[in-house]
């Protein structure tokens, strides 16, 4: 208790809710017993994670985002959180599961009571840094909203079987492909690398419409990418233009920074590939041919990368769209098998997001990022 009878949990709580200011109100912390202020924070801490987690965060997207607004030290809170509740709740969905090993979500320390103080030995900082990182921690994770839940939080997972199921070979030969044309320094050979990608993504994806058109329980599904700054709705261009071609459907929320691609798994799959091959190769082609910055050239450095990269997503769909339909066997067979699954993806999105609004297009303040953007979308053909 402090000197004025509040509880830890009182104070945090006024803390947060800016009834006590956030300095005055750390002090107080500092000052009162561990034992009484660790529970506290470690319940406030586990209470703002279980409400995201609940309310549609991943432990990916929800690290991402805390990495970006605090830095590293407050995205490890989140990979703890991640920890503690597969702790609590271990029945979770595997894609779940692996979301929180991807961020390094481990349970190391003994009793969550204590977790304050056992955070403060790892990072070998002192009690004030600890609360204050925790705090501001608090902070923003108070402020995210609700999203869309795209797959069940743990403790509501039930295993049901899913007939469409991407192939890792296929994909891990897809990921070599690119990786080596993302590598290549010539323009020539990294064309070849991506072609052969693209055709063995295309034909992977078509083999398995066909495979799976009479599966009721093969469904759309949905995953948020990341789509970070600089240049947001260039890049979320480029996003959209690859899933597109791919027969999925993207929506941007650029406060949040992320798009949700909606399609079938392996559709899903190539976009998100493609998508980060692509912006590797954009920004490598930029780099090599960008004007000099410096503060004189400032401003036309940066209306030449929008430019650039309006015009290199502009120009990938134009190539991946006519790649997709050269893709396509003779005949008409496949055709109805794939509108029937592009409506169902369409409805899957509208349920999700019953209001979407058609972003503007970007402007282009710069001819010469233009034509490069343009010259480097085609050297990074993928029909």
């Amino acid at each position: 208790m402090t000197t004025t009878g509040t509880s830890a949990a009182d104070l945090i709580k006024a803390i947060l809710g800016g009834a006590n200011g956030y300095e005055t109100g750390l002090d107080e912390l500092t000052v009162l017993p561990p034992a009484d202020v660790d529970p506290a924070l470690a319940a406030a801490l586990r209470q703002a994670t279980e409400r995201l987690f609940r309310s549609g965060w991943q432990p990916v997207e929800l690290h991402r985002l805390v990495t970006r607004r605090s830095g590293p030290d407050a995205a490890r809170l989140v990979a703890d959180a991640a920890a503690a509740q597969l702790h609590r709740t271990p029945d979770a969905d595997p894609r779940w599961t692996a979301q929180a090993a991807e961020i390094g979500a481990e349970r190391w320390w003994p009793a969550d009571d204590s977790y304050p103080s056992e955070l403060g030995r790892r990072l070998r900082a002192d009690r004030v840094t600890v609360l204050d990182l925790i705090l501001s921690t608090l902070t923003v994770l108070r402020t995210l909203p609700p999203i869309e839940i795209l797959m069940p939080p743990p403790g509501t997972f039930v295993p049901r079987r899913n007939p469409e199921k991407s192939d890792n070979r296929v994909l891990e030969r897809v990921r070599a492909l690119l990786a080596k044309a993302e590598s290549t320094d010539y323009p020539a050979e990294a064309e070849t690398y991506t072609a052969k990608a693209q055709e063995m993504i295309t034909r992977h994806s078509l083999d398995e419409a066909l495979l799976t058109a009479d599966h009721a329980e093969v469904v759309p599904l949905a995953r948020r990418i990341a789509v970070d700054a600089p240049y947001e709705s260039e890049k979320a261009a480029l996003l959209h233009a690859v899933a597109r071609a791919n027969r999925c459907h993207a929506v941007w929320t650029p406060d949040l920074g992320f798009a949700t691609v909606f399609g079938f798994d392996a559709d899903i799959d190539a976009v998100d590939l493609l998508h980060a091959s692509l912006l590797v190769q954009a920004q490598r082609a930029m780099s090599r041919t960008e004007p000099p910055g410096g503060k004189a050239g400032k401003s036309r450095l940066k209306a030449f990368r929008a430019s650039f990269l309006v015009a290199f997503a502009g120009r990938i769909g134009e190539r991946l769209a006519r790649a997709a339909r050269a893709a396509l066997p003779a005949g008409d067979d496949l055709l109805p098998v794939l509108r029937s699954r592009d409506l169902r993806v369409q409805e899957t999105m509208a349920r999700v997001f019953p209001h979407t609004e058609r972003a503007r297009g970007a402007r282009v303040d710069s001819d010469e990022g233009w034509r490069e953007g343009r010259a480097a979308a085609d050297r990074a053909t993928l029909a």
